[in-house]
């Protein structure tokens, strides 16, 4: 009996080429851009471009996944070792033959390789990106090292795409994958506040920067630290498909401590459905898996509105405030929506959108921030906090 390869590399000269392709356009976009601006203003468009075209990555990643495409192809990197779908016809053809609704459809495959062909222009940017900034590292007088992280990090992101394939979906690697995609979001935002920082500086610039008291640095951080928690377990919610463990709210199942299984719900090295013993996953296992998710949910919303009424109370830092809220509105608005509506396609990847989002806002604050009293008044064009 005939076994697809779960590694196939004779398509991966044809993915690069592809890669190279997809990233020609913000490629020629930058250049022209900034053909004549100054080479960090130069490595902040690139990083902005890099940054926005990975966020789109991270949501249609989302997508590959809540529509079940993740295995649309079988093998790693291309599609039964073709490039494309289109040379794969017939082994997907027989596939779907054989299972109408499995996971190999022609549809699924597409999403799937298209997938891949924009990880792979990102890639490819990342890596002009960290070359780039090799080159001109003694003309901006910045460290390289960000940069060389973000180059290593999308190499891993790869591999773990790979794994997601070749381990049929095991929800750790998964979820793993997931939060790998939000901290290259992090890294790339990084990068762009810096860069945005060298080509202005700090009195031309006042708005690269955040002067803020310690107590509301710790609280960032915090609020920062707290949501990675929540993108884990609500990855964690999504890679065990336990979204419609809890149909109604704000009970769940009737009930405000529904039965619960939290050993079989958190046992984080096993396959798809399945526990450790080789048991199929209780329904209480999910249930706990659900409901940690929603109870971790209400402390990271009070976080975000107190962190949000901090800000307020900096003159000038209201639009802080207003994103806090905006954010956290979103992230509530289609929580719910997965759960009542029970698990529409749109606000599913809407509700990953919303966490992509306060990862880029929250590193960006953080990237800027510095002790108000580091500064000179005189330096200083966002006036002091109120005092609580």
């Amino acid at each position: 009996m005939d076994t697809q390869a779960l590694y196939d590399l004779s398509p991966l000269l044809y993915l690069m080429a592809l890669g190279v392709l997809v990233a020609a356009g913000p490629l020629y976009w930058v250049w022209l851009r900034g053909r004549r601006a100054p080479t960090a203003t130069r490595l902040a468009l690139l990083t902005g471009v890099t940054l926005f075209l990975t966020f789109d990555l991270v949501l249609f990643g989302a997508f590959t996944r809540l529509t079940d495409s993740g295995l649309g192809c079988p093998d790693w990197p291309g599609c039964y070792g073709k490039a494309s779908p289109i040379g794969a016809r017939a082994e997907i053809a027989a596939a779907q033959e054989a299972m109408p609704l499995g996971p190999v459809t022609f549809p699924k495959a597409w999403i799937e390789m298209i997938h891949r062909y924009l990880a792979t222009g990102v890639g490819v940017l990342i890596l002009v990106l960290a070359v780039f900034s090799w080159r001109e590292r003694q003309r901006i007088q910045l460290s390289v090292f960000w940069p060389m992280v973000t180059l290593f990090w999308v190499c891993l992101q790869g591999a773990f795409g790979a794994l997601t394939v070749t381990m049929k979906l095991f929800p750790a690697i998964v979820t793993l994958h997931l939060l790998g995609g939000m901290a290259l979001l992090a890294l790339l935002r990084l990068q762009a506040v810096r860069y945005r920082q060298a080509g202005l500086g700090f009195e031309a610039a006042a708005s690269a920067y955040l002067p803020l008291r310690p107590a509301t640095r710790r609280w960032l951080w915090a609020v920062f630290a707290v949501v990675w928690l929540q993108m884990a377990l609500g990855g964690w919610v999504s890679t065990n498909y336990a979204v419609l463990a809890c149909r109604d709210f704000p009970t769940c199942q009737g009930s405000w401590w529904p039965d619960m299984d939290f050993a079989a719900g958190f046992q984080l090295w096993r396959e798809l459905g399945v526990q450790r013993s080789g048991e199929s996953i209780p329904f209480p296992a999910l249930t706990a898996i659900h409901y940690t998710h929603r109870l971790a949910a209400y402390g990271v919303l009070a976080m975000l509105a107190y962190l949000a009424w901090r800000f307020w109370r900096i003159e000038g830092r209201a639009t802080h405030a207003r994103w806090l809220l905006a954010l956290g509105g979103w992230q509530l608005l289609t929580g719910l929506s997965n759960v009542v509506l029970e698990w529409p396609l749109l606000a599913a990847v809407a509700h990953t959108g919303g966490a992509a989002a306060l990862v880029v806002v929250l590193t960006g604050w953080l990237t800027a921030a510095y002790p108000a009293a580091d500064r000179q008044p005189a330096h200083q064009t966002v006036l002091r906090e109120q005092s609580a």
